[in-house]
């Protein structure tokens, strides 16, 4: 080992879930500026957006779909670097405190987030890869009406410091960031509301809500050569807020 450190993805092949917006589209953005080759996926055809994806490969994908994501990973015979990013979170209606809705949170948030994972073991063992996997604050705090996200978010944590355990042997780093309150077009109609985001700032040391570039510049660190030690941790993206 030589000691040196290198922020330059050349060559490598990412894939980021749920990269057509918010903090995925950033990590998407972030690796192919950094020289990577980068796949993303989202739930619309690649058309439907407007802004269109430069530098990147679109493919459309429904993580709750078991046969989707098998679909996807046959076509993945090498890969250096997967973001579990897509998720859901019914932030303005508490659907999710049923049954049905909790279900439907946790098949996206979690299930979807282990079974590409397993999926894409041999893929990712062959390029000694790294899997960095989107948590949130709500891994470690609880959630009356959407107890379904902070169930799922919960067992990211535990997933991810389970396969970085299981899967060390095969070259596989495995990590997750966990965001604080960042301003993307879930959260927009909260960091609107003026009482709700200036009780964020009051709470958030840094005093201000985090951009998803914030997010982005925090997985290139873990799938970089700076953190190649670095396997099993869950890195805050919060601004302080929680250790407050």
């Amino acid at each position: 080992m030589d000691g040196s450190m290198s922020f330059d993805f050349s060559a490598r092949r990412v894939l980021v879930t749920g990269g057509s917006n918010g903090i995925g589209r950033a990590i998407a953005g972030a690796f192919a500026a950094a020289g990577a080759d980068v796949t993303i996926t989202g739930t619309r055809e690649r058309n439907a957006y407007e802004d269109g994806f430069a530098q990147l490969t679109y493919r459309q994908l429904q993580v709750q779909d078991p046969d989707a994501i098998d679909a996807l990973a046959a076509d993945v015979d090498e890969l250096d670097i997967l973001v579990n990013n897509a998720g859901t979170a019914h932030l303005s209606d508490p659907s999710e405190a049923e049954p049905e809705g909790f279900a439907a949170t946790m098949s996206v948030n979690l299930l979807a987030v282990h079974r590409l994972s397993v999926r894409l073991h041999d893929a990712l063992a062959r390029r000694s890869g790294s899997i960095v996997n989107v948590a949130s604050m709500y891994s470690y705090f609880g959630s009356a009406p959407f107890p379904g996200y902070a169930a799922s978010k919960g067992g990211v944590v535990q997933l991810t410091k389970s396969l970085a355990v299981a899967w060390a042997a095969d070259g596989i780093r495995v990590n997750a960031i966990a965001p604080g309150w960042i301003v993307t077009n879930l959260t927009g109609f909260l960091h609107d509301d003026p009482a709700f985001s200036g009780g964020i700032r009051e709470r958030t040391p840094l005093a201000r809500w985090g951009h998803p570039e914030d997010c982005a510049g925090a997985v290139l660190y873990l799938c970089s050569s700076a953190a190649a030690f670095v396997t099993g941790a869950v890195l805050n993206v919060d601004g302080g807020y929680s250790v407050m």
